[in-house]
């Protein structure tokens, strides 16, 4: 956990909350974090599997699941491939586009973009965003055209590829894997819509929904296009996939999370509590997926 991402502050969040329930269930559980420590020291220590609970870059993007692989120390969560695409939300939507996966529309942008030329395609509002952050780091909603310059230029300060996205007005919803199954879903409704950093970890005026209040029928549609598109990024374990319903109830993908946060206000746990596992059964559960390769 920690590690030196942007996200470190929820990453330390996370973890701690995972060791604590990992040590109420009995397991040997030790904090590991690798800003401060060397992976010599992890070997040293000769530990049996290990459960990331490290968000966004160096953590979550196949960096550290590559280093565990030439360890041989089992871990929990998505492999090299499919953590360093689903960390990439360009790539991971060409995948999608391919594959018949419905997700929103995008431009890449660069400093030599038209501005009005990516309105004209997208429309306004839009997104943009950071390719490679979590957490809506770095991310803003544009209502005009002149503004998209200065989203660009905050996105860019995070990440050196920046999308400008579609936007998608409609009901926020969140789908959650465990095992190779779909949980139930969790329906979002932060303040003014925006569903940001804040509001996700540290604010209380967001409302939860799960069960979500959607229609059996559009749940279960949803559940299975979220493990269709969980499964072509080649996710395993675990994970979670953010998207949008519009005002037809038709989905739209925006991305996944092969590490979801575990703190106090997070998605996973609260879609694992609607079907009656507790957050300490959650975190074995997820342990007990721990592989290599």
């Amino acid at each position: 956990m920690g590690g030196r991402s942007a996200e470190r502050e929820i990453s330390l969040k996370s973890g701690n909350m995972v060791l604590a329930a990992l040590q109420r269930k009995g397991v040997d559980a030790h904090a590991f974090d690798p800003r401060d420590q060397s992976f010599e020291q992890l070997l040293a220590q000769r530990f049996a599997r290990v459960f990331i609970a490290l968000h966004g870059r160096f953590g979550e993007d196949g960096t550290v699941q590559g280093a565990l692989e030439v360890l041989g120390i089992p871990y929990t969560g998505s492999g090299v491939m499919a953590s360093a695409l689903a960390m990439d939300k360009w790539r991971t939507k060409l995948a999608w586009l391919a594959s018949g996966i419905p997700t929103p529309v995008y431009e890449l942008l660069t400093p030599d973009s038209r501005a009005a030329d990516v309105a004209a395609k997208l429309g306004l509002p839009l997104m943009v965003k950071p390719a490679h952050e979590g957490s809506s780091i770095g991310i803003t909603k544009v209502e005009s055209i002149e503004k998209i310059d200065v989203a660009y230029s905050l996105a860019a300060q995070h990440d050196g590829l920046v999308i400008a996205e579609q936007f998608i007005g409609g009901r926020e919803v969140t789908a959650a894997i465990l095992n190779d199954e779909a949980l139930p879903l969790v329906r979002i409704e932060a303040p003014q819509g925006n569903y940001d950093y804040h509001n996700k970890y540290f604010g209380e005026a967001t409302k939860y929904h799960c069960p979500s209040g959607l229609s059996a029928e559009l749940e279960a549609r949803i559940q299975q296009l979220a493990l269709a598109a969980f499964r072509i990024i080649g996710c395993h374990g675990w994970g979670r996939l953010d998207l949008m319903l519009d005002a037809e109830d038709r989905p739209w993908f925006l991305e996944v999370n092969t590490i979801p946060g575990m703190t106090d206000h997070s998605l996973v746990p609260m879609a694992a509590r609607a079907c009656g596992i507790a957050f300490d059964d959650l975190v074995l559960r997820i342990l007990e997926t721990a592989h290599v390769g």
